[in-house]
């Protein structure tokens, strides 16, 4: 089982001081930033683009994880691949397979890690045939668009399936709480996504370790 790593959603953050929120989740342990790009397309909202993480990118030495829930990927990921990011995660249900095998070929070029993910409703078998060259998988348990959702249990067993296939990084995103980080963990996940959770606590190192399941 890879190491458990979380990482903190930046879309949860307070945005009118978000290099200070940065330094707070730093400080408590957070081992990457998460970033959802949405353009209100392929999700209902939207977010930011690469302007913000080419910001995120001068005040942190966090790894990057820059999750694309946008259509047409392609034409935006040298954007933010030159804003600083070290992790693209594209959405099977927004490009082809063939088209998905050229954007890892140029990326991973780049020294760029790069994640498929898969909404809740998407079958494993959508990505079966790419996991052989991406460096990990992003399984969502809510259906994406807004933060704050629930966790939706039903995607654990999607998880145990994916974990007995695969044996690269498996991160979650959506809902994750210290009451399902155990659950997720268990199924196979290694990488925790975590926005209102960390963001809306008070104690942001604990939240994080709670995630974590280290206390």
């Amino acid at each position: 089982m890879p190491e458990i790593k979380v990482a903190p959603s930046i879309l949860s953050a307070d945005f009118s001081c978000l290099g200070k929120e940065i330094r707070k989740i730093e400080l408590a342990g957070a081992d990457m930033i998460h970033i959802d790009v949405m353009d209100g397309h392929f999700v209902p909202n939207i977010t930011i683009g690469p302007v913000v993480v080419k910001d995120m990118r001068r005040i942190t030495k966090l790894p990057l994880d820059v999750h694309l829930m946008i259509k047409k990927p392609e034409k935006f990921i040298d954007d933010f691949v030159k804003a600083g990011s070290d992790m693209i995660t594209l959405h099977i249900e927004t490009i082809s397979a063939s088209s998905f095998r050229l954007q890892a070929t140029r990326l991973k070029k780049k020294n760029i890690k790069v994640g498929i993910s898969l909404n809740p409703a998407t079958p494993l078998s959508k990505i079966k045939d790419l996991l052989g060259i991406v460096d990990f998988v992003l399984v969502m348990t809510v259906n994406p668009g807004f933060g704050g959702q629930s966790f939706i249990p039903a995607v654990l067993p999607k998880i145990e399936k994916l974990r007995s296939l695969f044996y690269g990084d498996i991160a979650v995103d959506g809902g994750i709480n210290k009451d399902n980080a155990k659950q997720v963990i268990a199924a196979g996940a290694n990488i925790l996504a975590a926005g209102s959770y960390i963001f809306k606590s008070k104690d942001y190192k604990k939240a994080i370790k709670s995630i974590k399941c280290l206390n």
